[in-house]
């Protein structure tokens, strides 16, 4: 795999079941890629340890005095000047593909989870950690698997170099080859001291993401009660814990560095003294030792590779398993019986909810919060076990829920496709991608409602007259304009009005909207109610809302009470007839629901209407 074939058609199917398997998945799956930096390693290494023997024929040559011998060493010494620029080179770029194209697969792998998972995805992870995750992280995964590779090719020059040493000069390579494993060994002690606090640094710089995502977040919130700086606060005290935690945990890095520095010094002074005592008596030659000399020298760079694994492994192992812990969620689902998405009522045996093939439903909830999960709920997006309240009775009984029904279908029986296809859910806050007007509405639809249609019935002409005049194009036009991200230049209303001609323009068999008004004022949300209404017409809409003009359009209304269905009707008979409903649409207070029954008059539907 090349950088430039990049996505992968298909990143596979991760071994999830611990922070070491998964990069051990990676790695075999990279492994042809792992085998070509490992060569040019090689390649780059024997060349540097094949230095010394030249250098050592050269001095030799020198002493000897012959000039043909000093010519055939000074063209041994170019050719591997060659061959270390071309090593060095090729491993420099392969290594550097294969971080890139892990980096690669595990964001592939993320963004799939994330795609199945959906709203649920939060709800079992903090959203920090998925943020963590898909770039820190992602980027200390592909370091490992990076440094595999080069770690690997110095492993097996150190021990060619020692091989040769001993053939050499078994005096001197004996000692070089007794004392190398002693230096690679000598700095594990003190690995799991580095790795634990390599990990709390991890943990907290986690954390403190998490903090700063969500005070972001929430920070116009933040500015209207005046907390904001109590939550800097707290990201200031949480940015000094990770501070700290850096500084304890380079401290036990530069000690591992420095016994890396001190024991290959003492190997060289050993070997200088041992050598230059046995060049005195006149066992070696001049050459003899400067070639081991140089070799000893040499070898002190692999041995660095083993510091950088370390190091890469220590700060790569909590950064696999945090995206273990995001991979390895799953969707429950029962195996798929149907092969084309259903058809009919959408019903949810949970709270009695029926919403009729081909009519428009208006759903009314005491409770915003409830309104929103019941939402999810009829989107299959609610999963059982996908993730439980703080009351472990509550997350038991959402486990054990049945699924929404279409059709008579289970939703959680359909493929994830399918389900997505035939039921569509636009949340209360609905997220635009950046991209131009025609990019965001380019989205997969049964092809029946057009672009323009479905911005017509979203009352979404001033957004187009407001995208015309800042579109660069020539001839003004709106669909070429581009949304910034979230579409931070475009008011509440306006990006709300853009994300419903989105979801009508996909038509799906059933389409549950959440507050889809809550933005803008009365005179467009009666017209874009009729919007709706009139687009949707013969296709099931659930619309979740408090407002009177749009329940007035309704074909029939549902009130949903604890967890349950209490009423269903007209909007003006629920008026009439039901005190709840009316608490709800009126905003009436509690004595005022009390009045009729204490003997006072009882309002008008009228009355009643104006009031709302």
């Amino acid at each position: 795999m090349q950088i430039r074939d990049l996505p992968y058609p298909d990143p596979g199917d991760p071994d999830v079941r611990s922070g070491p398997r998964f990069l051990l998945w990676l790695g075999r799956n990279q492994l042809r890629g792992q085998l070509k930096s490992m060569g040019w390693g090689l390649l780059h290494q024997c060349s540097i340890a094949g230095l010394p023997p030249a250098v050592g024929l050269a001095v030799q040559a020198v002493v000897d005095r012959s000039g043909s011998r000093l010519a055939w060493s000074g063209g041994l010494i170019a050719v591997l000047g060659v061959l270390i620029s071309l090593g060095d080179t090729m491993l420099h770029r392969t290594a550097v593909t294969n971080w890139i194209t892990a980096a690669a697969r595990v964001q592939q792998l993320l963004a799939r989870k994330t795609a199945e998972l959906g709203s649920a995805l939060t709800r079992r992870v903090a959203a920090g950690e998925v943020v963590a995750v898909s770039t820190g992280d992602v980027e200390k995964i592909g370091w490992f698997v990076e440094a595999l590779s080069r770690f690997a090719a110095a492993a097996a020059a150190l021990v060619l170099i020692c091989a040769g040493l001993l053939l050499y000069l078994p005096s001197l390579g004996i000692l070089v080859t007794v004392s190398v494993p002693l230096l690679a060994l000598a700095v594990l002690p003190l690995l799991p001291r580095a790795t634990r606090r390599a990990d709390l640094q991890r943990e907290k710089a986690g954390k403190a993401t998490e903090l700063a995502s969500d005070t972001v977040a929430g920070l116009r919130v933040l500015r209207g009660i005046g907390g904001e700086e109590l939550f800097l606060g707290r990201y200031r005290r949480a940015s000094q814990e990770v501070r700290e935690a850096a500084v304890h945990s380079a401290r036990m890095w530069s000690l591992i560095s420095a016994v890396q520095v001190l024991l290959p010094g003492l190997l060289l002074i050993s070997l200088v003294v041992y050598g230059a005592m046995l060049a005195r008596d006149g066992l070696i030659g001049v050459g003899q030792l400067v070639t081991v000399y140089s070799a000893a020298t040499l070898m002190l760079f692999p041995l660095r590779h083993f510091e950088e694994i370390a190091m890469a492994y220590s700060f790569s192992r909590p950064s696999a398993q945090r995206a273990v812990r995001v991979l390895s969620l799953h969707r429950a689902a029962r195996p798929s019986t149907v092969d084309a998405a259903p058809t009919g009522d959408l019903y949810d045996p949970v709270t009695g909810l029926m919403a009729p093939a081909g009519l428009f439903t208006a759903v009314v909830c005491g409770n915003p919060d409830e309104a929103g999960r019941l939402a999810e709920r009829l989107g299959g997006h609610a999963q059982p076990g996908a993730g439980a309240g703080p009351d472990p009775a509550e997350g038991a009984a959402e486990r054990e829920a049945p699924s929404v029904l279409l059709g008579g279908v289970p939703l959680d029986e359909l493929p994830l496709d399918s389900a997505r296809t035939a039921v569509l859910v636009q949340d209360k806050e609905p997220v635009l991608l950046s991209g131009t007007l025609g990019e965001l509405l380019d989205v997969p639809s049964s092809g029946r409602v057009t672009a323009e249609d479905a911005l017509t019935a979203a009352q979404c002409g001033d957004v187009l007259d407001s995208l015309a005049q800042a579109s660069l194009a020539t001839d003004g036009d709106p669909m070429t304009t581009r949304i910034t991200e979230r579409g931070r230049s475009l008011s509440g209303g306006q990006r709300q009005r853009l994300a419903l001609a989105r979801s009508l323009v996909t038509d799906p068999e059933a389409l549950v909207l959440d507050e889809p008004t809550s933005a803008v004022d009365s005179h467009t949300e009666a017209r874009v109610a009729a919007g709706i209404k009139a687009l949707r017409q013969g296709r099931t809409t659930v619309a979740f809302a408090s407002s009177p003009l749009l329940l007035d359009l309704a074909d029939r209304v549902v009130l949903v009470h604890r967890g349950a269905v209490v009423a269903v009707g007209g909007h003006r008979d629920l008026l009439r007839t039901e005190p709840r409903y009316r608490a709800v649409v009126t905003r009436e207070t509690d004595e005022e629901i009390a009045a009729p029954a204490s003997g006072g008059a009882t309002a008008t539907i009228e009355e009643i209407e104006e009031r709302a």
